[in-house]
């Protein structure tokens, strides 16, 4: 009988592991994947430090310090453009290596890791039951987009999803030292992307909020990507696709012994497509709470715990979300984010931590729109 079983060893997983044992360094913790590490993962691979501090939280440093430093950050749509400074920069690992890393660190900490795709969850009075092989007393479910977990939990409520497409392609000059983003203005919400990682590659791609009308094709994808950057996917490599759940306004946690974290959790930004974050933010929580708090209140406990620290920013980012298809709207907060560094910094805390709708980004955006 494990005290904790961890289904998915991303970002969530590695994370929640390591924070089960670092609350109880007794606790009998088993880390799985139906994958071995490393492995690719469809991403834009941007590391925001927001993402950092939780893992360093834990004890976990220098994880990506040998990847080079991005400070700037480029946004733009049609005419209206920013490009400044992040207040602390991001870096650009790719998933292969961060990931691998996490689990690496959570297997130092105490965690056992094996390779096991997890098809049946039965729920019992006194634990849970994985392919009636292991059982555990909790389950952190990290196990991604579609979680065998979740649908165990009950599934809760379905949201909105986006599609993404990712590649790598050598680093144009114009992109260098850079993360580059430029919003559609066709199919909307949309936007491409092109992250530079430092080591002569960026990670390229092109991802949309999907909705009534037909799933992009791939054709559709790759042409809007190069109207939107031209040239950027020249030599491109790798290319893959994948659907990322989005948040909504309310989250969903059942109570139980079942503890939802990162994609299981549809927990991905709405604005941005940015999950990395809540991966490690709601993992770490699911990992203490699942080793100190009585199994079978251990969802209520962790439900309590997330939105403490989630819920007013996941309103925000939702009512947010649902305004940028709005003729004017993007244009108007970049605008502001240009003219007002306090509303660039605000609006990148909104859109990869766990930042807020300030007075000074709506007051911003307010007085665009009206100019």
């Amino acid at each position: 009988m494990w005290d904790v079983v961890v289904v998915g060893a991303g970002p969530a997983g590695a994370t929640a592991a390591i924070a089960a044992r670092r609350a109880r360094p007794d606790a009998r913790v088993l880390l799985l994947d139906r994958s071995g590490f490393p492995r690719d993962k469809v991403c834009g691979d941007g590391i925001a430090p927001h993402a950092l501090d939780v893992l360093e939280a834990l004890g976990v440093t220098g994880v990506v310090d040998d990847w080079a430093p991005v400070h700037r950050l480029q946004l733009a749509r049609g005419e209206a453009e920013v490009e400044r400074m992040m207040r602390r920069p991001a870096r650009v690992v790719p998933r292969r290596v961060f990931d691998a890393r996490l689990v690496d660190a959570a297997v130092a900490s105490g965690a056992e890791l094996r390779q096991h795709r997890v098809r049946s969850v039965a729920v019992g009075q006194g634990g849970i039951r994985l392919d009636d092989a292991i059982e555990a007393r909790a389950v952190v479910a990290a196990d991604g987009a579609y979680s065998v977990l979740r649908r165990a939990a009950g599934e809760g409520p379905s949201g909105r999803r986006a599609l993404a497409f990712r590649a790598y392609a050598p680093t144009r000059e114009p992109g260098r030292g850079r993360q580059v983003i430029r919003f559609g203005q066709q199919r909307q919400p949309s936007y491409a992307w092109a992250f530079d990682r430092g080591d002569g590659w960026s990670n390229i791609g092109y991802g949309e909020v999907l909705g009534r009308r037909a799933p992009p094709s791939r054709d559709t994808m790759t042409a809007a990507l190069d109207r939107l950057l031209p040239e950027v996917s020249d030599g491109a490599v790798e290319w893959r696709a994948h659907h990322l759940p989005l948040s909504a306004a309310r989250w969903w946690q059942p109570d139980g012994r079942i503890l939802l974290a990162g994609d299981a959790a549809s927990l991905v930004n709405p604005m941005t497509g940015e999950g990395i974050f809540y991966a490690v933010a709601t993992g770490a929580i699911a990992g203490s709470v699942s080793v100190t708090s009585p199994p079978t209140d251990a969802g209520r406990h962790h439900r309590r715990a997330v939105r403490t620290l989630l819920a007013s920013h996941l309103r925000q980012t939702a009512a947010v979300s649902r305004l940028l298809p709005v003729p004017g709207i993007v244009p108007a907060g970049l605008r502001a984010a240009a003219a007002d560094p306090r509303v660039f910094d605000d609006l990148v805390d909104l859109g990869l931590g766990r930042g807020h709708l300030t007075p000074t980004v709506v007051g911003g955006v307010v007085r665009h729109l009206r100019g």
